[in-house]
């Protein structure tokens, strides 16, 4: 496989007649009245406008543009006066919709509760799909969820009614798969409040992750901001056969670009192997990109994702997309940051992991490699299905392993569990028989629900503590992601590729080459996995899980009782004082990953989202501290006693004392979990200093009030000692100017250090008001006034 990474600006260049479908209309009619889903009226496709803006953004800029820019750039709020600079602009943008995952909405419909308005100025919707823990089997886990949650169910049901918001219920589905069959379309852009909301690029659309405050912006009708993304080309040429699944594409690419090698930029995958993947193989592929760090990935429009919408009985939509056809791709001679280029003909199934999900190993080399790490043979669990990889065609194709290995004699080996992505998929292959299979095979089929890739998981077979290795087709695998067992290994494959390890029961083993021995003693080799990527007889939509906002939204209540323990009012932070900020201790300097999940962990965890106070009690308790190489110990310098992180933070709240946190690389890599920002802004924090942020934390940061802060040398992180006092010279911080940093050892002379930082004079409102939410409270009350 040729695999070429240039980070020199390369012209990709369409391949002229690869796409049948791009002009089907010599004057395309955009006046058309197509509605963006089939579950609320009055919300249309507006392609003219897009089409009016993307005139505009030509006749400035005069050369080819991308698809990704194209996307941006037809949603800019003001195209003629817009600056626009990849890499360095901030883009005013109005997207056509807002998605909210039921742990982070409950902070988003808070904060959006306090900004006073009757209903969302934007189309949003809300789905229940992160509080589901997995236990004995979906139907049981359900009701057991429904009943432990029932006080935030209510509450998401009741403020989506009052705010004009479609709730979708809990069994419903998974938020991303859900978008893909209901929402998505062409040419959109959307925002959600989940770091895998990317998936809906597999139908053509920006989608975007955010934190839960930027979400507000928009439900209350404000534009919403965003850093001109550089954009990253992936050309595919060739096709997939075999055991060659779309998630090799992405395993493949988080190899080549790491975690943090998408930050700042959308890959845009484009070229004549696109033509091959199915649109929900697609959206795996942008799914997964949140783990390189991309703003998001995306497809230009084709034929797979005509039928996909005809499929999900949105032709309307799909023949409309036909008459835009022309923008739905990039230009001819478009040029792209970087490019990289792949051979799906050469393509090899690929495993990705432990610990981190961007080491890959070709299958072919993962025997050897898992022995020279003495990473654990046995594989205990293997798990498919999650948002990223729980389509009809997913399913067909592991379906499809399972019941050659139970012709043989063979069953899964190692526990095996099911994930359906949505309701419709989980109706659909009950009707199929493909869940048959799986519970013939021994398989555990889940609620449809995020479950054990959140770390929704009540895992029995080890006990915490214990070495051992599963294998999911889920997206991420940081430590203790799945089930709060740091030596579990965790590895990240094709559904196909899981079920096949599932049935070797080890890591030395290799579908594609390797023998397994059947129950009457032969010898036989797995066959290649087969599926179709749609149903022949259509999608069973099953039970219906939707609730639509009432009529009269007037006379409902919502009601969160003050002595409650999951949901908190929230009270509005204090405004910025105008001065330096002196005399700082360090909370905690971190050493390694610090991801969202280190700085506010999931699991159990879950529960408090929509209560500020209590989930506070999880700050930072997963990061390892620098001065011990431990978590969730450090020093308070002033009692010189080791206690936990947010122990230590509340004592210096208490004292009115302001602390700062020091942090290496990719700071907060991961999810879009606001609380990652609330909390450590809510225990008295005023700045985070590292070494680098991922996109997402950093404009959390912001959005709350605080400082995120960078070392214009990166090595002087090594100079920080964690029990240091710092100042931090901000009186008169500005846009492009550098803070410094004046550094108290505990011994030793004083000395500064050159802090960077991003933001622009906006944000810089944010940061003297307090917060992005007292600045919007302001303005409405200058308006009143």
């Amino acid at each position: 496989m040729v695999a070429m990474l240039s980070t020199t600006r390369l012209a990709a260049r369409r391949v002229l007649g690869r796409r049948g479908l791009a002009s089907l209309t010599s004057t395309p009619n955009l006046d058309k009245k197509v509605e963006m889903t089939n579950w609320e009226k009055g919300h249309y496709i507006n392609y003219k406008k897009m089409s009016e803006n993307l005139a505009i953004v030509r006749s400035r800029l005069n050369r080819p543009l991308t698809f990704a820019e194209k996307i941006l750039y037809s949603h800019l709020d003001d195209p003629h006066g817009q600056e626009i600079e990849r890499g360095s602009s901030y883009l005013k943008l109005r997207p056509d919709r807002v998605a909210c995952q039921d742990a982070t909405a409950q902070m988003a419909i808070l904060q959006f509760m306090s900004a006073g308005m009757p209903s969302v100025a934007t189309p949003t919707t809300v789905h229940c799909d992160h509080l589901i823990e997995a236990q004995v089997g979906g139907a049981k886990d359900l009701e057991r969820a429904k009943d432990i949650n029932k006080e935030v169910y209510d509450f998401l049901a009741t403020s989506c009614a009052k705010y004009n918001i479609g709730f979708w219920r809990p069994g419903s589905g998974i938020i991303h798969q859900i978008i893909l069959e209901n929402y998505a379309f062409p040419g959109a852009l959307l925002i959600g409040t989940d770091s895998h909301t990317p998936n809906a690029g597999g139908l053509g659309m920006a989608a975007i992750g955010v934190g839960g405050a930027d979400a507000v912006d928009v439900m209350a009708g404000l534009p919403w901001e965003l850093k001109a993304p550089k954009v990253i080309g992936v050309k595919l040429t060739g096709k997939m056969s075999g055991w060659t699944a779309p998630k090799d594409i992405i395993l493949k690419v988080a190899g080549l670009l790491t975690v943090k090698g998408g930050t700042g930029a959308i890959i845009e995958y484009h070229g004549p192997g696109t033509e091959s993947l199915s649109c929900t193989g697609m959206g795996t592929i942008c799914n997964m990109g949140a783990e390189i760090g991309a703003t998001t990935s995306l497809f230009p429009f084709n034929d797979r994702m005509y039928d996909y919408l005809a499929a999900t009985r949105r032709t309307a939509i799909g023949d409309f997309a036909r008459e835009y056809a022309n923008e739905l791709h990039e230009d001819q001679g478009a040029e792209y940051d970087q490019l990289i280029e792949i051979d799906l003909n050469t393509l090899e199934p690929h495993i990705n992991g432990p610990f981190t999900p961007d080491l890959a190993t070709p299958v072919s080399k993962f025997a050897e490699t898992a022995k020279a790490n003495g990473w654990p043979e046995e594989i205990k669990v293997g798990l498919i299905g999650s948002c990223t990889n729980s389509s009809y065609e997913d399913m067909s194709r592991a379906a499809s392993i399972a019941e050659d290995a139970m012709a043989h004699g063979l069953h899964a080996k190692s526990m095996f569990t099911v994930t359906p992505g949505s309701e419709q998929i989980r109706a659909t292959i009950e009707r199929d028989g493909q869940l048959k299979t799986f519970e013939e095979f021994g398989g555990m089929v889940l609620a449809n629900a995020c479950g054990p890739c959140i770390g929704q998981w009540d895992r029995k077979d080890v006990s915490k503590g214990t070495p051992n290795t599963i294998i999911s087709s889920y997206n991420r695998n940081f430590t203790g992601r799945n089930d709060a067992n740091p030596q579990t290994h965790a590895f990240v494959a094709s559904p196909d590729i899981v079920t096949a390890f599932t049935i070797a029961g080890t890591t030395n083993f290799n579908p594609m080459t390797d023998e397994l021995t059947g129950a009457d003693g032969k010898k036989f080799k797995l066959k290649e996995p087969t599926g179709n990527g749609l149903p022949d007889n259509g999608f069973d939509p099953g039970q219906d899980t939707y609730q639509a906002p009432p009529e009269d939204r007037a006379s409902v209540q919502v009601a969160v009782s003050p002595t409650s323990d999951r949901l908190q009012l929230l009270e509005p932070f204090k405004a910025w004082n105008g001065k330096d900020a002196k005399d700082l201790p360090i909370l905690i300097k971190t050493q390694g990953k610090t991801t969202t999940d280190h700085i506010s962990m999931a699991g159990p965890w879950l529960k408090y989202r929509g209560h500020l106070d209590n989930i506070s009690n999880n700050l930072l308790i997963g990061a390892t501290n620098a001065m011990n190489g431990e978590a969730n110990k450090v020093l308070n310098v002033f009692t010189g006693k080791w206690d936990a992180v947010p122990a230590t933070a509340r004592e210096y709240k208490a004292k009115g004392v302001q602390w700062v946190v020091v942090g290496g690389d990719n700071y907060g890599e991961g999810s879009s979990r606001e609380h990652a920002a609330l909390e450590p802004r809510h225990l008295g924090g005023i700045a985070i200093i590292v070494r680098s942020f991922a996109r997402i934390h950093e404009t959390n940061l912001k959005k709350q009030g605080m400082l995120p802060l960078t070392f214009a040398d990166p090595a002087d992180y090594d100079k920080i000692a964690p029990e240091a006092k710092v100042d931090l010279l901000i009186s008169d911080i500005a846009v492009g100017k550098p803070v410094t940093m004046r550094v108290h050892p505990k011994e030793g002379e004083a000395f500064d250090v050159k802090l960077n930082h991003t933001f622009n004079e906006g944000q810089l409102e944010w940061f003297r008001n307090g917060s992005a939410l007292n600045t919007m409270a302001k303005k409405a009350a200058d308006k009143k006034n």
